[in-house]
């Protein structure tokens, strides 16, 4: 695999991985779900991430063009979208909900409410939030112009997608290895690379400005 294929698909998982969140994902889930059947949960779960996944995609492949048409520049959408990521990194690490990544309260107390959750609060903004879209967006422009490149993203979507599910489907058993305690401490991890991640898209999208010229 060339160096470069590798290296996006790499950054690509990881920022995915990092804006879902697939085990604090499926800790949310275990509470939410919690008294209902197995099956119903099963349901539920596979029918999130069938519309989270359909959510992310259509971002990734359409997302750029519909920002182009409002005038949004590649410099600017990469800016703002390391913005944005910074500020779910920074969430992480310091083990913070936000409604960028994670339901606000009042999102929280009407799914406590609902028999079905699949599409509300789960598939969106718990898998799909407001951050993996505008990471998906990100990426994907990045790689503008290598067909190559642009499907290593899109891998990498399905990827972390299909790793949500298995997290969803075994919610009960990764609450209880894990804990509170060590859910944290992956979120902070995840939280240092984002951080990272997201700084550095910030850089390009200034440089790419020609503010600094």
């Amino acid at each position: 695999m060339p160096p470069l294929l590798l290296e996006t698909a790499l950054v690509a998982f990881t920022t995915v991985f990092a804006t879902v969140g697939p085990i604090d994902v499926a800790a949310l889930y275990s509470g939410l779900t919690a008294g209902m059947v197995p099956a119903a949960r099963r349901r539920m779960a596979l029918k999130g991430t069938l519309i989270a996944t359909l959510i992310l995609l259509l971002f990734a492949l359409f997302g750029e063009t519909a920002l182009s048409y409002l005038g949004i520049t590649l410099a600017a959408l990469k800016t703002a979208g390391g913005i944005l990521l910074l500020l779910v990194g920074i969430n992480l690490v310091l083990a913070q909900s936000s409604g960028i990544s994670s339901t606000t309260e009042v999102e929280a107390e009407e799914a406590a409410h609902r028999q079905d959750i699949s599409v509300f609060p789960l598939a969106t903004p718990l898998i799909a939030g407001p951050g993996a879209m505008g990471a998906v967006v990100l990426l994907m422009g990045k790689a503008e112009g290598d067909l190559m490149l642009q499907g290593a993203v899109l891998a990498a979507i399905i990827a972390v997608m299909i790793i949500s599910l298995i997290c969803l489907l075994m919610a009960t058993q990764i609450q209880r290895v894990f804990g509170v305690t060590g859910l944290n401490v992956i979120s902070r991890i995840m939280g240092v690379l984002l951080t990272a991640l997201a700084v550095q898209f910030i850089f390009d999208g200034i440089g790419e400005s020609g503010l600094l010229r």
